[in-house]
């Protein structure tokens, strides 16, 4: 189905469900911000295609990159190379394998993957190099701006007109008006007044991940950099080249680094050794691609100028895939609470004001800075190692649930854990709880905590236990009992039914429980239960 195609649907729309584990990623609140509050789902019987609807940018954007595809797959590109070039140059990174993804994000350079800041601000300054002749002719100055701006947008119209792209189109189009007066302070202000647009059209782009990013990573560059750029001065023209492009990635990693770390909570080791190996050549890869997409188009385009080009982006995998197998540089499962991201700015600040003028002043606030951030992580020690609670949580078709103890958890399944949500959804709530250790035990059928009795009734469907003052019971494996007998006999406090059950029995138990007055929890639509001591 292409852009711009028009179904008749004769579905219910029904209400986005919330994330059912605790620090799991909340798919819901996400849409949200993005003005999506609910959805269908579609079934071959319950749509109809009705042919091309209005036209509008998006499918004009869609047919051109169909037809820039068509004309590039008549060459010598490998799938690949194919799939890098939709994601630098159109992006589109659906054709990605999972494989050579994860490989960028742990080699550090995903970003250059998603058409961003990054890959209109090299533009933008290919633009700025390019048009220079045109400031010798009357009013060149404003005739380059106008086509520098023009050039922009017309690649974001390219690269499908993503929030992400339109966002970074919006922000280098005014700092290509700030570069004009050749001025940082204007630049500044440049980058200010396109952050303030922004949020004046679409206010909930203030919580897009994107939109903090690109903004942090692009102050970081215009504050940071000619501050470390000015640490160390070479009479050589190539070191001070060298150190000007190091300095570049250290400022954009130094302004990303702390939001990073709070919304992904790991940090490649060798992010630096991939962005100064790339990045520099990254302008050249952008404009050698626009070059063979003219070509192609044009049918021109010789058949060795697509072999260097297909052996170019082969070589950009092979380091990416060399720098992500380095694991021991790759750290991952970092804690870093919203308190804590905010202290590490304010102290990556003050750090690097005392570097650039050390002074009394300068000195106290680095010391405050350090206090600060020493006072955050002392106190959430303080908060997570006197936390204790019993927790259950939702798995499909598994039952897992453990004690917490300060900052250790004693996990119980009723089946191994093995695949990759699984794991995930534990790492997620390791890291979110900063838990020292996860020991697994093996799994009992009546436990107590505190002073309150736990039962759990498996598939065997044994539940007369002797001295049982009002349990919680856990059902789970979808035993065949009869539940009206089971809290005659045992007069539980509260019956929970995880994930590993039968959904037809989960909804009969419910049934029963309510007519008998005994509270009913469902993990598959209330999410993780947790008991607090």
């Amino acid at each position: 189905m292409n852009v711009d195609y028009s179904l008749l649907s004769f579905a219910n729309f029904t209400t986005l469900k919330p994330p059912l584990n605790p620090h799991q990623f909340n798919y819901k609140q996400y849409l949200a911000r993005q003005g999506i509050y609910q959805q269908i789902e579609l079934k071959k019987d319950r749509y109809q295609f009705l042919g091309n609807g209005r036209s509008t940018l998006r499918g004009l954007s869609a047919r051109i990159r169909i037809q820039i595809n068509t004309a590039l797959q008549k060459h010598a590109f490998s799938t690949s190379t194919l799939a890098v070039m939709n994601a630098l140059l159109l992006g589109q990174r659906k054709d990605l394998s999972n494989q050579l993804r994860n490989e960028y994000e742990n080699a550090g350079a995903i970003h250059i993957l998603a058409v961003s800041g990054l890959h209109v601000g090299i533009l933008l300054l290919l633009f700025h190099f390019l048009l220079q002749p045109l400031e010798r002719l009357r009013q060149g100055k404003l005739i380059k701006i106008i086509l520098v701006i023009a050039l922009l947008w017309f690649f974001a119209l390219i690269a499908g007109g993503s929030a992400s792209v339109l966002r970074a189109v919006t922000m280098f189009s005014f700092v290509a008006v700030g570069l004009s007066f050749k001025r940082r302070k204007t630049i500044s202000f440049s980058l200010i007044s396109s952050a303030f647009l922004l949020l004046l059209v679409h206010p909930m782009f203030l919580f897009d991940v994107g939109f903090q990013l690109s903004y942090l990573a692009v102050f970081g560059i215009v504050w940071v950099q000619p501050k470390l750029a000015n640490l160390l001065k070479s009479k050589y023209w190539f070191f001070r080249k060298v150190w000007s492009l190091c300095s570049v990635s250290i400022a954009a990693q130094l302004g990303v680094l702390p939001l990073s770390l709070f919304y992904f909570h790991q940090f490649p080791g060798l992010f630096f050794l991939s962005n100064v190996l790339i990045i520099p050549f990254l302008g050249a890869i952008l404009m050698g691609g626009i070059f063979v997409i003219i070509l192609a188009l044009s049918n021109l385009l010789p058949n060795f100028i697509a072999v260097c080009y297909n052996g170019i982006i082969e070589a950009l995998n092979g380091l990416i895939h060399w720098i992500s197998s380095k694991e021991a540089f790759l750290f991952q499962g970092i804690p870093m609470s919203f308190l804590r991201m905010l202290a590490s700015y304010l102290f990556c600040i003050a750090m690097v004001e005392v570097c650039q003028k050390f002074n009394v002043k300068t000195l106290r606030y680095f010391l405050l800075s350090l206090l600060l951030i020493q006072g955050t992580i002392w106190f959430e020690h303080m908060k997570f190692t006197n936390k204790n609670e019993f927790i259950i949580l939702h798995a499909s078709r598994k039952s897992v649930y453990g004690q917490r103890k300060g900052k250790t958890l004693f996990l119980k399944t009723n089946q191994p854990l093995t695949s990759w949500l699984e794991m995930t959804q534990i790492e997620n709530y390791r890291v979110g709880e900063q838990l020292n250790f996860i020991k697994q035990q093996a799994a009992t059928n009546y436990f107590t905590i505190g002073n309150q009795d736990f039962l759990v009734v498996d598939s065997l469907g044994i539940y007369q236990v002797e001295g049982l003052k009002n349990p919680i019971v856990l059902l789970q494996s979808s035993p065949k009992i009869n539940l009206a007998r089971l809290i005659k006999t045992i007069a539980p406090k509260l019956l929970i039914a995880d994930g590993s059950n039968y959904t037809a029995y989960v909804k009969r138990w419910r049934i029963v429980s309510n007519k008998n007055g005994i509270p009913f929890y469902n993990t598959r639509t209330q999410g993780a239960y947790v008991l607090k001591f």
